[in-house]
């Protein structure tokens, strides 16, 4: 059966460019890159190679791109490992992060406060999911050690103000880290071109987010920021990851990320399609609400409410049509709980639990979202009938 994939903030699709890059390093290419003989040479080589390729496109050294298995973990050591390399040395026990981070992070910052006597400011957001800039600079202290905002929100799509709270961080002497997941791929990575990213010192990137394998993403440290491992072994990656390293995901990371930089679609013309299927939903399905900052979002996300409809029936109605959409985060599916990120956002638990959330690729045509509006207010007419 066809389908028209509009859950791509989940995953995408491997691309054919990908693993062609990564094939070698698959089958007979298998050499240990720690391996001192002729076939681990080569694999050490293709890591430096992929790690130089990455450090290119996000404007740092080298020495500065951390491999690691993913989103989460790198989330994990940046918190993790930056704010305990910080206690270290003498810096305070307080962190803030958004209430409405990915769990990764949340989970990363209260494991810090059980464990490690870290206070954790959670800072408030507004009706669209924007961080409360002022809220997060007046909540700095002498003894922050570290502020994790995302780039942009994963559920609800919204970008946030990283220039103005890595400034005040940077000027209070409190590391940035910004889970950058959702942001890569679609905008750059380097400062230089990308003014939000400036302050910096830890940026998040997975490689499922945009064309490449599950098990690949690293963590980007652009001012060498001292960091503690959690992950404890034979001193890989500069003694920071330890592990021997997936040299086909660093290849197949490296090669979606260079994918992404040379066919960056113009922003405007994706915003355009997106506004487009975000009105034709709003006017074709009853009570509709839009989640997340209207204009500024992510430029191919569009999420809603549809109070009276449940959240599950919808995306089940959808999945039968051959539309394939979301509640919200991959990493709370399943759970019958409102999202947090809503509830952070002020609505209604009983709204919240109606969320619906598209995401797409810039190969997802105009047609495709036209049928995805289209099927939409039909399942919600079908099962208003059947209600």
């Amino acid at each position: 059966m066809s389908f028209i994939d509009l859950d791509q903030a989940a995953t995408t699709p491997v691309r054919r460019e990908v693993l062609e890059a990564m094939w070698p390093w698959l089958t007979g290419e298998h050499g240990n890159p720690s391996s001192t003989h002729s076939l681990g040479r080569r694999a050490s080589d293709a890591l430096t190679d992929a790690r130089a390729r990455i450090a290119r496109l996000a404007g740092v050294r080298p020495a500065h791109v951390v491999f690691t298995s993913g989103g989460t973990e790198s989330d994990n050591l940046a918190v993790i490992g930056l704010t305990l390399a910080a206690i270290a040395r003498g810096r305070g026990r307080h962190i803030l992060v958004s209430a409405i981070e990915h769990e990764a992070v949340l989970e990363s910052a209260a494991y810090l406060e059980r464990w490690h006597g870290v206070e954790v400011t959670r800072v408030a957001v507004d009706a669209d999911g924007v961080v409360d800039a002022r809220a997060a600079i007046a909540a700095l202290r002498p003894d922050t050690a570290l502020v994790s905002v995302h780039a942009a929100n994963n559920e609800v799509g919204t970008l946030q103000p990283l220039a103005a709270l890595g400034a005040a961080a940077r000027e209070a002497g409190a590391l940035l880290h910004t889970d950058a997941v959702q942001l890569a791929g679609w905008y750059p990575l380097d400062a230089a071109r990308n003014p939000d990213l400036v302050h910096a010192d830890a940026v998040t990137i997975s490689g499922h987010k945009l064309g490449a394998p599950k098990g690949v993403g690293a963590l980007l440290l652009p001012t060498a920021a001292a960091i503690e491992p959690l992950i404890h072994g034979g001193g890989q990656e500069r003694d920071r990851r330890s592990g021997t390293e997936n040299v086909a995901g660093a290849v197949g990371l490296a090669a979606a990320l260079e994918l992404a930089e040379a066919e960056r679609p113009a922003i405007a013309e994706l915003e355009a399609r997106r506004d487009d299927f975000i009105a034709r939903v709003l006017q074709s399905v009853p009570g509709a609400q839009l989640t997340g900052h209207p204009a500024r979002r992510l430029p191919c996300h569009a999420s809603f409410v549809v109070p009276g409809f449940g959240g599950e029936p919808l995306l089940i109605a959808l999945d039968d049509r051959g539309i394939l959409a979301s509640s919200g985060s991959a990493c709370a599916a399943g759970r019958d709980e409102p999202s947090p990120v809503l509830l952070a956002m002020g609505f209604d638990p009983d709204i919240a639990r109606t969320a619906v959330r598209f995401t797409w690729g810039a190969s997802t045509t105009q047609d495709e979202l036209e049928t995805a509006a289209r099927e939409l207010a039909e399942s919600a007419a079908s099962l208003g009938r059947l209600g």
